[in-house]
């Protein structure tokens, strides 16, 4: 009996380990200059966080359409 109370618990523990896995990432792209103001939600694994540094890095150079100002990049996090 212990033994199946064992593999019980350790599978409820597997599947909520599936779900922490992944973050979820709200970003919030505004311009000081003129006020466009953008948002955009995502989620995905931890194991591909190298993935948001790229995108992150190419946010850093995107100027505004209207008025050729650099945007501004917010990033908020939900583990």
């Amino acid at each position: 009996m212990e033994i199946d109370n064992t593999k019980n618990s350790s599978d409820k523990t597997v599947s909520a380990s599936g779900d922490s896995d992944l973050i979820q990432v709200r970003a919030i792209i505004s311009c000081s200059n003129c006020g466009y103001k953008k948002k955009f939600r995502n989620q995905f694994p931890r194991k591909d966080l190298e993935l948001l540094t790229v995108a992150v890095k190419v946010f850093e150079w995107m100027v505004c359409d209207k008025c050729g100002d650099l945007l501004k990049l917010d990033l908020e996090f939900q583990v």
